[in-house]
């Protein structure tokens, strides 16, 4: 059980970081609250580069000194060094990682340090690191969606002719193969890659001289510094630059999005790996078992892969719900955003990773997937295409004789293909034998030669379209 603090110690005793405004720090509840620090760490390499970028452009544009600018290199290396190396000294008093740079800094080099601040403000220092490690972000989930994709690609290539039900309500509707189904989630996650991609190249602008709101009276070239970290542009409006972050709900909206894509996928694995279905093995490698019931093999990756939208999706709303109600510019609201964004970030490059891993190690069970894609009267739809195509029939029509032929072979209990021609007559007295040929599960598969068809013929030409259009 947590006590509450005793009433002396929510009183401040010293001077706060604030300087000459305030006589005393923060109560140790506001500093419970109030202190990020060990979410912005994620952001320590990004604020360094933006720092040693905004250094360079206020020597260039003469408000730095050569010299002070020598310096703040010099002390910002070191601080590298002692990053990289675990000997940072990180102090939760000094609130978050720019003041914990700032204050190392000018430990280490001294007034130079204070300089360094000129012409920005936290507000457009810590949205500026933060575009930066999101467009980061972007690219690394694009490169794991691409994994994703690959394994599908490959997994698929092995099963342009393997057999298995395609469903509408989840029930049996019309034979596919597994590759058509695969290259089915390809397309899926390469609109996610391109959402991610379409997102970083909208929020490429940079913030970094926008200071507390309303620009600065410095002479300063925001350009530079926008180019100098890989921007495509300043942001063109000083309070939009550091009050927006429509950038981070779309950054959610597209983790989302992609979360359920792989949610959709955990729950056909998870149906697919159960003994009434029996269309793959997961194996031991991502499965577990149970406490109780020595035979049990629970998928529990791939139902986690459906759980884990649940986080992405908070953070969305969680989010927007920040947003919705703030005036413009900053709130301290806005510090929110960093920590539910990175876990986001976290639980889609885990359940890419996996998801990919998964696919790489199923074994897919083509007799029993083939046995199914004859089930439930699978071929009924190729049925009524033939009675228009040979016979003229109207396709209204068709169907309705076809869906008499299936009630005769439910009373016969029987599938379609076992019907005798006698039976198939009585519904259609024209047809002949020749009629079986369209009845088998693997004439209809063959039968979809339509563009982006299941076809065995048009599924190879999709592979190579798919290889030419994702992977290479």
């Amino acid at each position: 059980m947590a006590f509450p603090p005793s009433a002396q110690s929510m009183h401040a005793k010293t001077s706060s970081i604030w300087g000459g405004r305030f006589s005393a720090t923060p109560a140790e509840l506001l500093q419970d609250i109030n202190v990020s620090l060990d979410v912005d760490k994620k952001m320590v390499n990004e604020d360094i580069e933006a720092s040693l970028a905004h250094a360079e452009m206020l020597r260039d544009c003469g408000i730095l000194s050569p010299e002070d600018y020598q310096a703040i290199c010099q002390g910002m290396h070191t601080i590298m060094v002692e990053i990289a190396e675990g000997r940072f000294p990180f102090r939760r008093e000094l609130e978050d990682i720019h003041m914990n740079i700032e204050s190392r800094l000018k430990t280490l080099i001294g007034d130079a340090a204070g300089r360094l601040h000129t012409a920005r403000s936290r507000n457009d220092q810590v949205v500026t690191d933060f575009r930066m490690v999101l467009r980061r972000a972007c690219e690394i989930l694009q490169d794991l969606l691409r994994d994703l994709q690959r394994q599908l690609h490959q997994k698929a290539r092995d099963h342009t002719e393997t057999l298995m039900p395609g469903y509408t309500h989840l029930q049996i509707a019309q034979p596919v193969s597994l590759a058509h189904h695969l290259l089915a989630y390809m397309e899926m996650f390469g609109r996610d890659r391109l959402r991610f991609a379409d997102c970083a190249r909208r929020f490429n602008e940079c913030p970094l001289g926008a200071a507390a709101l309303a620009g600065t009276s410095f002479p300063i070239d925001r350009h530079k510094t926008a180019e100098a970290l890989g921007f495509d542009r300043p942001m063109a409006n000083s309070m939009d630059a550091v009050s927006a972050r429509d950038f981070v709900q779309e950054f959610l909206a597209a983790a989302t999005i992609a979360s359920t894509h792989l949610s959709r996928l955990g729950e056909e694995l998870v149906l697919w790996a159960s003994p009434h279905f029996a269309f793959v093995d997961l194996g031991d490698t991502f499965s577990t078992g149970s406490s109780i019931m020595p035979q049990k093999r629970n998928p529990d990756a791939a139902e986690l892969l459906r759980g884990k939208i649940g986080g992405l999706l908070g953070a969305f709303t969680h989010m927007t719900t920040i947003l919705k109600g703030l005036p413009l510019t900053y709130s301290k609201d806005l510090q929110d955003d960093k920590d539910v964004t990175f876990r986001a970030a976290d639980t889609l490059s885990l359940c890419l990773r996996v998801a990919a891993a998964m696919i790489q190690d199923m074994k897919p069970k083509p007799e029993a997937m083939a046995t199914w894609a004859q089930q439930g009267f699978s071929t009924a739809t190729d049925l009524a295409d033939y009675l228009v195509q040979t016979f003229g029939v109207p396709f209204r029509e068709a169907h309705h004789i076809t869906g008499r032929i299936v009630q005769i072979a439910e009373a016969e209990g029987c599938d379609l293909p076992a019907l005798t021609l006698e039976a198939l007559q009585k519904a259609y007295p024209a047809l002949t034998p020749d009629v079986f040929t369209v009845l088998s599960a693997k004439a209809s598969l063959n039968r979809r030669t339509s563009f982006g068809g299941a076809a065995p013929v048009r599924v190879q030409e999709a592979l190579v379209e798919a290889q030419a259009r994702w992977l290479a």
